[in-house]
C-alpha cells in the first residue's frame, strides 16, 4: 500500500492513502482532530486508574503518543493496546513530525512506540505500557469485560465497511467494562445503528475543526 505523508492544516503529518482516496487524519489538523476527539472526549473522561484503552487503527501511533503524554502529564497508569493490520513502514514513520509539534524532547518515545515489539506488552515509560497487536479486527480475540475505553479510529464506514458492523460493535462491548465507553469520529448514520443495535447508548458530541459532529457510545 503506497503512503504519501501530507501536512494538515494545524501544521501536522497524516498519511494519503491514493487507492483508497483516504487521509489517516482530517486535513484540518491531525493533532488537533485526535486531541479533541480521542484525548478531549476519551482519555480526559476517565476517573479510575490505571485504566486499560483498546485502540482500533494504530495508524501513525499520534493517538497512542497523545495518550502516552498525558498520562504523563497526570501520572496515570494507562495500559495500552492497538490493532493494526499494516504497520507504516519505519521509512515513512521518520517522516512524521508530532514530536516536533508537541515536545521534540519526546522524539525517542515517539520512535519507541513504533519499534515496539509486536503481539507483546511493552513498557514506553513509567505510567504507559503498549500492546501492538498485529492482526485484523475481525480476526481478533478480545478479553471480555476488560477495556475501560476504547478509540474506535478505523478508515471510514465507506472504506472499510466490515469494521463499522453490528457484530464488530458487539464484540467491542463485550470487551468492555460496563460503564465504559467508545469514541469515534463517524456520526454516519449506519454507524450508530450499528451501535444501538449491538447494545450502545450513543451521544452525538461537538467535533472538532471541520466537523460539526462526533460519537461517544456507553455500554
Amino acid at each position: 500500500m503506497i503512503l504519501q505523508s501530507v501536512i494538515t492544516e494545524d501544521g501536522s503529518s497524516t498519511l494519503f492513502v491514493p487507492e483508497l482516496n483516504e487521509h489517516y487524519h482530517s486535513i484540518h489538523g491531525a493533532i488537533q482532530e485526535s486531541m479533541h476527539i480521542f484525548i478531549g472526549a476519551g482519555f480526559k473522561q476517565l476517573k479510575t486508574f490505571p485504566a486499560c484503552i483498546l485502540e482500533v487503527g494504530f495508524g501513525t501511533g499520534l493517538n497512542a503518543f497523545l495518550t502516552l503524554l498525558e498520562s504523563g502529564k497526570e501520572e496515570k497508569q494507562v495500559q495500552y493496546s492497538s490493532i493494526e493490520k499494516y504497520p507504516v513502514d519505519e521509512s515513512i514513520v521518520v517522516k512524521l513530525n508530532y514530536p516536533h509539534q508537541v515536545d521534540p524532547s519526546k522524539t525517542d518515545i515517539f520512535k519507541a512506540l513504533h519499534t515496539a515489539i509486536w503481539d507483546d506488552k511493552v513498557r514506553i515509560t513509567e505510567h504507559f505500557t503498549l500492546h501492538k497487536i498485529k492482526s485484523d479486527l475481525t480476526d481478533t480475540q478480545l478479553p471480555d469485560s476488560y477495556y475501560d475505553l476504547i478509540y474506535f479510529d478505523a478508515f471510514g464506514p465507506d472504506v472499510q465497511p466490515a469494521l463499522w458492523t453490528e457484530e464488530i460493535f458487539r464484540m467491542l462491548n463485550e470487551a468492555m467494562k460496563q460503564g465504559a465507553w467508545l469514541v469515534t469520529y463517524s456520526v454516519k448514520g449506519s454507524v450508530k445503528r450499528a451501535l444501538k443495535a449491538a447494545g450502545f447508548r450513543i451521544e452525538k458530541l461537538p467535533g472538532p475543526v471541520g466537523k460539526r459532529e462526533i460519537l461517544r457510545a456507553f455500554k
